[in-house]
């Protein structure tokens, strides 16, 4: 009887240090080649392409290079001609939904395109490395470009006419994109700033039901609400200048400023709810110390004393608006901000009136 270590020609010693598979486990590979249904040229280790696959596979990736170009150019299109950030909260979400699926197209036709290129149109080629000094002979550099030369031949890139063509189509948008976003850096604001959408006799509307308050319905002491110029409820550019925090305080401990006599309402005031420290929403309010509070950085305003500054990195106070009440007993605006809303930087653009 034949030995089985004598058969596999292994010693017990050395079958204990080879790895058993374990069940269930795939079998090793059989080819360790990239293109395996490839021909090998002969006394060389590259790969013949199969041309009627290659020009099939040339036009799937050119038609995917294609899509992305058009899904860059409705990208473009989508932004610059039907911006979101121009009307209301609806239209700026099917915007946000049309540039996110049009930019996902852009990158996923360009991903698909240029994986059936490597797949199916590149060629292999081993090619072996020796390290040496760092700085390369002249003979070094004339195998490097030989390489490269034989690099871009089997890419396909200088051959495939189609794909380079479509690959470049598919990139242009991109190349645009850039400067179609930078338009949102300017131009400068200039006296785009100097007004909100307050204006004398304006309803106070609650934010996000639209409904106007009247003084009568907001008599709760330490009561808290925000409220937006009637009319721009769906503007949300004037939303973003115009919102306001509305305050009861107790009338008897309101340090009013002179000038300002008849900008409350009984306890009621009105102060911008955005911080002037960097426009971040100033939207915590503390009754037992009447401090109104900016969650960003902490910078903290006195609401019983004109909103002014006594803690964190805010340079002035939360700008104050004039209200008054109208005939049907609604609160309304007196007249616009008498001082810029906003941070600091934004007094550029809007100079004190």
């Amino acid at each position: 009887m034949t030995d089985n270590n004598e058969t596999s020609g292994a010693t017990p010693e050395e079958e204990s240090r080879v790895p058993k598979r374990v069940i269930g486990t795939p079998s090793p590979a059989g080819t360790q080649e990239l293109l395996p249904e490839e021909k090998a040229k002969e006394g060389g280790n590259a790969y013949v392409l199969d041309e009627t696959k290659a020009r099939k596979a040339e036009r799937v990736a050119a038609a995917f290079f294609t899509l992305s170009f058009l899904a860059g150019i409705a990208f473009i299109v989508f932004y610059a001609v039907w911006p979101g950030h121009v009307g209301n909260i609806d239209r700026a979400a099917r915007s946000n939904y049309t540039l996110g699926t049009a930019l996902t197209v852009v990158f996923l036709g360009l991903a698909v395109g240029m994986t059936i290129w490597v797949r199916h149109l590149v060629t292999t080629k081993e090619i072996v490395q020796e390290r040496h000094a760092l700085s390369s002979t002249p003979e070094d550099r004339q195998v490097f470009n030989q390489y490269f030369q034989e690099g871009t031949d089997e890419s396909g890139l200088l051959k495939r006419r189609l794909l380079r063509r479509t690959l470049l189509l598919a990139a242009a948008p991109l190349g645009l994109l850039p400067l179609i976003l930078l338009r949102d850096l300017g131009p400068l604001p200039e006296k785009k700033l100097r007004h909100t959408a307050w204006k004398q006799g304006t309803r106070l509307v609650v934010d996000g039901t639209g409904q106007p308050l009247k003084a009568a319905d907001f008599n709760s002491p330490g009561g808290i609400i925000t409220v937006v110029p009637e009319g721009s409820e769906d503007n949300l550019n004037e939303i973003a200048t115009s919102t306001v925090l509305l305050l009861n305080l107790p009338e008897d401990q309101l340090k009013v400023k002179k000038g300002r006599e008849n900008w409350n309402v009984g306890g009621i005031v009105a102060y911008s709810k955005i911080c002037t420290h960097v426009g971040c929403p100033a939207a915590l309010y503390e009754q037992t110390t009447h401090h109104i509070l900016c969650p960003c950085h902490q910078s903290t305003f006195d609401a019983l004393d004109s909103a002014k500054v006594i803690f964190g990195p805010a340079a002035r106070p939360l700008p104050q608006l004039p209200i008054g009440v109208d005939s049907e007993g609604y609160l309304i605006a007196a007249s616009d901000f008498h001082e810029p809303v906003g941070p600091s930087f934004w007094e550029r653009g809007r100079p004190k009136v």
